[in-house]
């Protein structure tokens, strides 16, 4: 049994033992519902302390003008996010009743999301692949059927069968384009495909020769894939020169092929560390040592996977880096175990979808919400195994200390304000106070939790990026932490909304709404969310809205300054009238002309008297640079130093954030969702380990 377990063993017999969660994102309240669900009859006593008035850490939104939504960055789930859709179905599930609510189930607040584009570069100009995925079978969140597809074998007989199907559709590509001068080729890709076919068969083979075999490349099987790669190469490059269709399908058959080969030679089936053999190496890396050619390395499709991933050392563009191990898990269960869609938008910002109604739930249930303290140090006890105290700054009180009221209802979905409510406030609080930047040190108080009187156990859920500043001596204690806080490293993160008067169609994309990543810097990834028009409240008409992010030059000091804050937000203005005037016109021809953009094609709520790019200040950027806001990498090398949520080097502690040891180790909202049901479970053995999907994945 674990020292918490031991604490919580002791703790239960005499009152509930009183849980301090720090930090209100995914993980910390993913923890709070785990550990206050009615199953534990009241055990656990939940505190949540939160800096500033909302939930969310980086998810975090607010209803700005017209009740725009504002966000920190796009934010979009995965049809494969199975432990965060689970918990999601579940607080949905559990709301009060309230009749004026619009989003009353969880697919009233969330929708399929089924075009996904490519940017990628044909000749000097831009291109666009736009791909729609069919439904996935069944629902994320659905109960998993008894055979579970998270299996290296699994995954390379759906390898398997994908390349056959694109040697099929290159094949009847290539007939119908009227080739008939090249049908025995592509008769010898129906054939290279008719293999492949035989998913089962092949990768049956693969893994039964496999561990016969001296060397991987004596492998027999590995030779087959080599002579199919072979040739359908040699095939595919005559065809691909003047078609754009048919190259970018070999690319992704290049891919693909590259990763059974290494998966094949590095006998991932057979090793007990699965996909994790790979991490010491950049994804790309990996798939050249293993054949894939330059051309496929720089396609548009490779590009906006490292996009998505903000996957660019120190935020440098020409430096992208992404661990192998973690990019192949991310990618097979992304295109393999996806369900219902492979991506999922919300229908509201994320605080209006998912923080607010996890809020309403946990107060249902008891949990105490202690807005504005931000967190100034954790401190041992004197044999420095376990915490003694928690000490903070209360940056404001609430009028004759009541309880401060943070929702704010729009149309029937409560939605949290982009600006506190300085009415509830004690002398209507500082207006000038920053609460949620890191060089505000606003407090008009400072408040020490002691060990066993004010709490008995900890989640610690702030971002990695944090804790050199308030956990410095659990950092000097512990040699894994010290590694953890040198290695796990974050990037900040540059984000652009904008409204329009015209719709997207009107400016010349021609395409259905999509999410597209891949294209130029400095914006390389853009969402139509024209979706989100009837949730706001425009009294000019606005007739699209789009969404725009990419990683941000990482040049800033450790300890980040009001000067720099700004200056960094004047950067982001700056990259976003560049892009407007000289690239945006290559996603919306009739938005912009030789001239620049046309600014009089952004909606302005009010005073629309601005002119030309002066009309710019009235959209929304942001620059994500305070620690806990930036984005945490999983590069090469690195994801070794991750610690888990099951490893409790201090007693009373655990931690919670995608951050942390998860399985997916990568920045995303379903890897901070498994943290925090990790984090309970170190807690209270609940949810069990097999409930956890993917915690364990190979």
């Amino acid at each position: 049994m674990t020292r918490a377990r031991k604490a919580s063993t002791r703790k239960s017999a005499q009152r509930p033992i009183e849980v301090a969660v720090i930090g209100g994102g995914c993980a910390s309240l993913t923890a709070a519902f785990e550990l206050t669900r009615p199953e534990h009859n009241g055990r656990y006593s939940v505190t949540v302390y939160q800096m500033g008035w909302r939930l969310g850490g980086k998810g975090a939104s607010g209803r700005g003008v017209a009740d725009r939504v504002e966000e920190h960055g796009l934010h979009l789930w995965m049809g494969f996010y199975e432990n965060a859709f689970r918990i999601m179905r579940e607080c949905y599930d559990e709301l009060p009743p309230d009749e004026g609510r619009r989003f009353k189930s969880w697919q009233d607040a969330f929708s399929p999301a089924r075009d996904v584009a490519v940017a990628d570069v044909d000749g000097d100009d831009w291109s666009f692949w736009i791909a729609h995925f069919p439904p996935g079978r069944g629902l994320p969140g659905d109960p998993l059927e008894s055979a579970s597809p998270f299996s290296i074998p699994g995954y390379l007989r759906q390898s398997a069968m994908l390349v056959a199907e694109l040697l099929r559709s290159a094949e009847s590509q290539g007939s119908e384009s009227g080739k008939a001068a090249r049908a025995l080729r592509y008769g010898q890709l129906a054939t290279a495909a008719a293999v492949f076919e035989a998913g089962d068969t092949l990768v049956q083979a693969m893994t039964t020769w496999l561990p016969q075999s001296s060397t991987g490349d004596a492998n027999p099987m590995l030779r087959l894939v080599d002579a199919i790669a072979a040739t359908a190469k040699r095939i595919l490059e005559e065809l691909v020169a003047d078609d754009i269709g048919l190259r970018r399908v070999w690319q992704v058959i290049d891919v693909i092929l590259a990763s059974m080969r290494g998966a094949m030679l590095n006998g991932l089936a057979l090793d007990p560390r699965g996909f994790d053999a790979l991490n010491e190496y950049d994804w790309r890396e990996w798939l050249s040592m293993n054949g894939a050619s330059q051309q496929s390395l720089d396609s548009g499709f490779m590009r906006a996977i490292y996009d998505l991933c903000f996957a660019f050392e120190d935020g440098d563009v020409t430096r992208p880096r992404l661990a192998a191990g973690v990019a192949m898990r991310g990618a097979v269960r992304m295109f393999f175990t996806y369900r219902g869609s492979l991506f999922w938008r919300m229908n509201a910002g994320m605080g209006d979808v998912v923080f607010a109604p996890l809020y309403e739930v946990l107060r249902k249930r008891g949990v105490k919400f202690e807005f504005f303290h931000r967190l100034h140090d954790i401190t041992l006890s004197p044999d420095t195994n376990s915490i003694d105290a928690l000490v903070f700054d209360v940056q404001a009180r609430t009028k004759d200390g009541n309880e401060y009221s943070p929702l704010v209802d729009v149309r029937g979905v409560p939605s949290w304000p982009a600006l506190p409510d300085y009415a509830q406030l004690e002398d209507g609080g500082s207006k000038e106070a920053a609460f949620e930047m890191h060089w505000d040190e606003t407090s008009v108080a400072r408040k020490k939790l002691e060990a066993g009187r004010d709490f008995d156990l900890v989640v610690l859920g702030v971002s990695v990026g944090v804790l050199p500043f308030v956990a410095r001596e659990l950092i000097e204690r512990s040699p894994r932490w010290r590694d953890m806080v040198d290695h796990v490293r974050t990037v900040p993160t540059q984000a652009l909304q904008l409204w329009l008067r015209e719709d997207v169609r009107s400016l010349g994309w021609n395409h259905p709404p999509v999410n597209l990543s891949g294209f130029v810097e400095p914006f390389d990834t853009w969402a139509d969310m024209a979706h989100l028009i009837p949730e706001e409240s425009w009294t000019e008409p606005v007739k699209a809205i789009a969404y725009f992010c990419s990683v941000l030059p990482d040049t800033g000091p450790a300890r980040v300054t009001r000067a720099f804050w700004q200056s960094q937000r004047a950067i982001v203005r700056r990259n976003a009238a560049a892009f407007m005037n000289n690239d945006l016109r290559r996603l919306w021809p009739r938005a912009a002309d030789d001239r620049g953009f046309h600014w009089e094609l952004l909606a302005i709520e009010g005073d629309g008297r601005q002119r030309g790019s002066r009309r710019l200040d009235s959209q929304y950027w942001t620059a994500n640079v305070n620690p806990t806001d930036r984005y945490v990498l999983s590069l090469p090398g690195t994801i070794k130093y991750r610690v888990s949520p099951l490893d409790l080097t201090f007693d009373n502690l655990t931690i919670a954030g995608d951050w942390t040891a998860t399985g997916l180790d990568s920045g995303c909202i379903e890897s901070a969702m498994i943290s925090g049901r990790l984090a309970a479970h170190a807690i209270s053995r609940h949810p069990p380990l097999h409930d956890i999907v993917g915690y364990d994945h190979p």
